[in-house]
């Protein structure tokens, strides 16, 4: 056997067990497809405000923590500037496209504005992403976190480009083929699109060479240098693909709001989506969805409970906090880690004693 079909080899014990194994259970489970099936006829049961606001909005988190999933999963990289990668794809829509801002914003139509957004976004997170392979562990988190903080306050303080602290206000979005693609149901289902193919080119990238290579790279970086990969080129690879879905989810959110603006790309946002692909679970495609779902739940409905009662609605990043060290404490893979033990026990007890005996 050749050393580059020994490569191939390699990774595939990381990927053999439950991380594979989960990733084919998104397809063929039937829960899979009851929710499926759900999201698409979601505008017939949900009014405009959870059909944007819970469920678009949750697609949006989603995508935008699956690249943060996708870097941290499968190529063992924590990053902390993808919502600054969706910042800056967001801003330079604004930018390049028509906004309410017009010394400011260049009045492209959307569809030359926004490739040329994702792929400056893109750009971006790769060079970020090349800076920060050649760190490893937190030094990698603090490198990704000293860019989305120096973004922040760069766009506070510039006003020729980003506007200050005011930010960029009405942005246009599509209107083509006699449809205004920000009307609730229209834009549900570009965000609907949008998420699912982002799931899918995560979930088969995952299982196609690149992936197994990059897995392979994140459990043992050594090996799979004395086999041949170029471990760095890997890695910044993968800060690339993730760039790009970040990029997304920031055109998406831009076009959500109609503006942005220097609060959009915080660093307390930035480790939101850090938690809620957390607690959704870093080993799944699925889980920054479920994670963002969870998150977009109590930030709605917590923060009025909590004025309601007189308290400050602030205080709904406590209840975030200890529901994030609570799923940590008892399962370091999230949610989707908690279901696969609970299915676990589940199907142990039900088994019948001594397994599948057949008399003779």
């Amino acid at each position: 056997m050749s050393i580059m079909q020994d490569a191939r080899l390699q990774p595939e014990p990381a990927t053999a067990g439950p991380l594979s194994g989960l990733a084919r259970a998104d397809f063929g489970h039937p829960a899979a497809w009851v929710v499926a099936f759900l999201l698409v006829i979601m505008p017939l049961i949900a009014n405009g405000f959870f059909l944007i606001e819970i469920f678009g909005t949750t697609l949006i988190l989603g995508i935008v923590a699956l690249s943060l999933m996708f870097l941290a999963g499968y190529g063992g990289m924590v990053s902390l500037m993808q919502l600054t990668i969706a910042g800056l794809a967001g801003y330079m829509t604004a930018v390049f496209g028509a906004s309410g801002n017009a010394n400011i914003s260049l009045g492209w139509p959307w569809w030359l504005a926004t490739p040329m957004a994702l792929v400056l976004a893109t750009l971006f997170g790769t060079v970020g992403g090349a800076l920060a392979v050649r760190t490893a562990g937190i030094y990698t988190i603090m490198i990704t976190l000293a860019i989305a903080s120096a973004f922040y306050y760069f766009t506070n303080q510039n006003w020729v480009i980003f506007n200050g602290h005011t930010g960029i206000n009405s942005v246009v979005t599509p209107h083509f083929w006699g449809v205004d693609w920000r009307a609730d149901i229209p834009f549900y289902y570009v965000i609907l699109a949008v998420a699912t193919l982002c799931y899918g080119a995560v979930s088969y990238l995952s299982r196609a060479p690149f992936g197994l290579a990059l897995q392979g790279i994140r459990d043992n970086p050594r090996r799979m240098a004395a086999l041949g990969f170029n471990v760095n080129a890997h890695r910044v690879a993968a800060y690339a693909f993730a760039s790009f879905l970040a990029a997304l989810g920031g055109v998406l959110q831009v076009w959500n709001y109609r503006q942005i603006s220097p609060g959009s790309v915080g660093v307390e946002r930035a480790i939101d989506i850090l938690i809620i692909a957390v607690v959704g679970g870093i080993t799944r495609p699925i889980g920054p969805f479920i994670g963002a779902l969870i998150f977009v739940l109590l930030r709605t409905f917590t923060l009025d409970f909590l004025v309601a009662v007189g308290l400050d609605g602030n205080r709904f990043r406590l209840l975030i906090g200890l529901g994030f060290l609570i799923i940590v404490l008892f399962s370091p893979d999230g949610i989707i880690g908690l279901w696969e033990r609970w299915r676990n026990r589940h199907e142990a007890g039900s088994a019948p004693p001594g397994g599948d005996r057949r008399r003779g």
